[in-house]
């Protein structure tokens, strides 16, 4: 983080400073054991733990500065604030404003995540880039996210998440984007959001702080992002499967646990790739990727470096081998999309194919006629076996019909898959987070 005084701090937040205004800090943090000389430690008021009672540890640790609600029961510099949380997002705005690099904002349904780290692997072949790190996305992660900006980095790579209206346009103050990149429009949130045009509503208010002669780039293969036509006078540049996109892909073609060949093409020559990764979806991450590189004058050979250097984080899509079997480890979280992505990859392998499904949260009101189609989706491409667990999947077992199990808990369909899964069988394991299918995966591991 670059050095910034107190006094900016609270001019930033609209807090009382209570101390030397022209003390420097060096790193924002919200985690008390990572308190450090330099730091300013926000305490927040969480629903199990306030933050509060870790002040004085952070003081000991080196912390300069508290960022706090309540007056600290120690002598130490802080400044106080109606909330942390709110004060948080004021001094990111400001941080974020200290710097004139290109700063790029990625939403969507799905793929986010990937299409991030493939905007960084590709955009890291020519420039030092700062990018957002496990699921920092909300309004808490991307205000840290912010902050581990330093004076070094080249380019900016910020995912943005939300759940609600008014949420995008909260995070996008913070961001400035100067290029907007949206994946697709899919069945998220939907318990707020009502359904996918409120998804569209929600996901372009990142277009509200846009840079001047800012650029959008969004994928024309979704039919909600397809009627974006402007914002303030500014087009949209679309990549997708059409010949008539900017940026789009042919010649695809699938190796599973090879990666996906295709060609990229830009308006100037086209680019042959391997993405390391499993899935067709991924070739539209890769031209979101060339998209972007395009606009920071990336050459082909830089392009084509970088997607094919892209290593996908947490439970996305991984592949390990266990106990014999192919397992397919995307539990990370699932909606219907990704979840029929997956489901269309795994009925391409040869053997037994199985799906084990969780729940997928945050559906509204038609939630279990959308996990219905899920199962009627993996039974029309020919998915072998389907094990549904938990209450909204048992619209999944029942779309699917014969061959379907189904287990009210992920401890029951632990005690049970030694009896089900056996060698040879490929095996998708994707729900909602919440849901903690890593649990499965980790038991499958066991001898």
């Amino acid at each position: 983080m670059k050095p910034i005084t107190l006094q900016e701090v609270a001019n930033a937040c609209g807090g009382v400073l209570h101390g030397d205004p022209n003390i420097k800090i060096t790193s924002i943090v919200t985690d008390s054991r990572k308190a450090t000389d330099g730091s300013l430690f926000a305490a927040i008021k969480g629903e199990r733990v306030d933050g509060h009672r870790f002040i004085p540890m952070t003081a000991e640790q080196g912390a300069v500065c508290a960022l706090c609600e309540d007056a600290p029961q120690i002598d130490t510099t802080y400044i106080q604030v109606e909330s942390t949380l709110v004060a948080l997002k004021g001094i990111a705005e400001y941080y974020r404003s200290l710097f004139t690099i290109p700063f790029i904002g990625i939403t969507g349904s799905v793929g986010k995540t990937s299409t991030k780290e493939l905007i960084s692997s590709v955009l890291s072949q020519k420039y030092n880039v700062h990018k957002t790190s496990g699921n920092f996305n909300n309004e808490l992660g991307v205000p840290l996210t912010l902050f581990g900006l330093e004076e070094n980095h080249e380019v900016a790579v910020i995912e943005m998440g939300i759940s609600g209206f008014g949420e995008m346009t909260r995070l996008a103050k913070m961001v400035r984007p100067d290029i907007s990149v949206i994946t697709n429009i899919g069945y998220c949130h939907l318990e707020n959001l009502g359904d996918r045009d409120g998804v569209l509503k929600a996901k372009t208010e990142m277009f509200t702080y846009l840079k001047e002669n800012g650029r959008i780039i969004l994928c024309h293969d979704d039919d909600k992002l397809a009627t974006v036509t402007e914002y303030n006078g500014i087009k949209p540049i679309f990549y997708g499967t059409d010949p008539s996109d900017e940026f789009y892909a042919d010649n695809v073609e699938e190796r599973l646990l090879d990666g996906v060949c295709c060609t990229l093409h830009h308006k100037d020559g086209s680019i042959d790739v391997t993405i390391p990764a499993m899935g067709r979806h991924y070739v539209l991450n890769a031209l979101c990727a060339m998209a972007v590189g395009k606009q920071l004058d990336l050459t082909d050979d830089e392009i084509k470096k970088g997607i094919e250097s892209f290593v996908n984080v947490g439970s996305r899509s991984r592949v390990c081998q266990l106990r014999g079997m192919t397992v397919i480890d995307d539990c990370y979280n699932a909606n219907p999309t990704s979840t029929k992505a997956g489901l269309t990859t795994l009925a391409k392998f040869s053997g037994r194919t199985v799906a084990l499904l969780g729940d997928m949260k945050e559906l509204g009101r038609d939630e279990l006629a959308l996990h219905k189609e899920v199962g009627a989706f993996a039974k029309q491409k020919g998915v072998d076996m389907l094990i549904a667990v938990g209450e909204l999947s048992k619209a999944t077992a029942e779309g699917f019909g014969d061959g379907a199990v189904y287990f009210a808990t992920v401890e029951k369909c632990i005690a049970a898959l030694d009896s089900i899964l056996c060698a040879g069988d490929t095996v998708l394991i994707k729900a909602s987070h919440s849901m903690h299918f890593e649990k499965i995966v980790e038991s499958l591991k066991e001898d």
